[in-house]
């Protein structure tokens, strides 16, 4: 499950400097609010990999415990949290084994497709259920994942994409594989570090991720206790979902005990 270990950590937030934050946190925010059964104060993140979404959440009043596998990530999220004096706090955990809250939370948050890190149906389960656990009665949980219709058709076998980096340039190849039977794909991505003086230096690491139909999405949280409430193409509300959408953020809210 592994991902965005060592120095890709640290050249994440160059790789991702183009990526609207602030709308995705406002629009989650909104999502906060429309659908809230009581108040939303206390949220817990899940895979928020440096922070960047969880420091725009506090902006919008929430109290905020972001969490990820890396413990390379927290260490960049924490670097930057450094001196700064806000209600967040970063914190390596797992999503498969999440511990049972002292205090429930009002909602939780899993953004950025990364639900399908965890990849196995056992694994899937185990999450959900940590997160139920997580949350009050009636508490929210905002989803995002992959949609497996516009990576099954539009999927890249190649990429590459070049940033500039102080001194130099970097260079990232993305090689894509499907593993259709398993609703899998497994990325490789080398990064190159080009110097003007001559330096280079690279890193490889492999990422899996699941891709979920609606459908299936729709059951695996009903089966575990959410009452869906509403799926958006991507971070907007009124674009429609089609085969071509290649996010969906899924907004539910977590049932009574029986």
């Amino acid at each position: 499950m592994g991902s965005y270990l060592g120095q890709h950590a640290d050249y994440y937030d160059l790789i991702y400097a183009e990526k609207d934050y602030a709308g995705e946190a406002a629009f989650v925010h909104a999502c906060l609010q429309k659908y809230a059964n009581g108040e939303v104060k206390c949220v817990l993140e899940l895979a928020c990999g440096t922070g960047n979404h969880s420091f725009q959440l506090v902006e919008h009043g929430y109290d905020l415990l972001a969490t990820d596998y890396s413990a390379d990530m927290i260490r960049v999220a924490r670097s930057k949290l450094a001196g700064r004096d806000l209600p967040l706090q970063f914190e390596p955990a797992d999503m498969r084994a999440l511990p049972t809250p002292a205090e429930p939370y009002d909602a939780v948050l899993c953004l950025f497709d990364s639900i399908g890190y965890v990849q196995t149906n056992a694994a899937i389960a185990e999450a959900l259920k940590g997160i139920r656990r997580s949350l009050r009665p009636g508490g929210l949980l905002v989803l995002e994942f992959w949609h497996a219709p516009a990576m099954l058709k539009g999927y890249d076998p190649l990429r590459i994409r070049r940033f500039p980096v102080a001194g130099g340039e970097l260079l990232r190849i993305s090689e894509t594989r499907l593993e259709p039977e398993k609703s899998l794909a497994h990325v490789t991505y080398t990064i190159y570090n080009h110097q003007a003086d001559g330096c280079t230096t690279h890193l490889t690491e492999t990422q899996t991720n699941r891709y979920f139909l609606q459908g299936e999405m729709q059951l695996w949280l009903e089966s575990h206790g959410f009452a869906p409430l509403a799926y958006f193409s991507g971070y907007n509300a009124e674009e429609p979902i089609t085969a071509d959408t290649w996010h969906i953020v899924a907004v539910a809210r977590r049932e009574p005990d029986a």
